[in-house]
């Protein structure tokens, strides 16, 4: 019987040895060979592009709006996760609404991108269409034509992942940056 539980303690510790740490730096090795910039976040000086941030402000490009608070885009840091709000809901209906006339204030025609929130509330894209949505805004802030912000716009569009994963996109933080470049 000692000897049996011997042997099971042994195997136990080789076993997390070999799967809880060696597989866990393998892993991590590898991800910073290969994908450094994702592996350590993609943090700059400026932000992150692999999460979300919040823009105030008409002058800026700004991403979708999250579920802690919709009527400011990716508004409370250190959270994620839908809303779990269903299509009859009353809250849902009237945060979308509060979005439509937020943007309507600021001379923008939303899409459904704009008025509605995320899975995680932390997306860091929107979609093309939603950044053109949002030429006149930014236009009247910075006093930039609309014919220039939809070419800054079309140099920041990224295409489908491997060339055929989901929709092109833009990234807001580096379309943002772009921006800050131009004025």
């Amino acid at each position: 019987m000692l000897a049996q539980l011997r042997g099971a303690v042994v195997l136990t510790l080789i076993a997390m040895v070999v799967f809880g740490l060696g597989y866990s730096l393998v892993g991590t090795g590898v991800s910073q060979v290969l994908f450094p910039s994702q592996a350590n976040g993609s943090i700059g000086p400026d932000g992150s592009t692999l999460i979300g941030q919040r823009w105030t402000g008409p002058g800026w490009f700004h991403g979708r709006p999250d579920s802690d608070n919709p009527l400011v885009a990716n508004g409370q840091p250190g959270s994620s996760g839908p809303s779990n709000l269903g299509p009859r809901s009353k809250v849902l209906v009237a945060q979308t609404r509060g979005l439509i006339r937020y943007w309507q204030q600021h001379g923008v025609k939303p899409t459904a991108d704009l008025v509605t929130t995320s899975g995680s509330g932390l997306d860091p894209d929107i979609t093309p269409a939603d950044a053109l949505a949002q030429i006149p805004m930014v236009a009247r802030a910075t006093g930039l034509s609309a014919a220039r912000l939809r070419r800054l716009i079309q140099s920041q569009t990224q295409g489908p992942e491997l060339g055929f994963l989901g929709p092109a996109y833009v990234d807001v933080l580096q379309l943002n940056l772009a921006l800050s470049r131009l004025r």
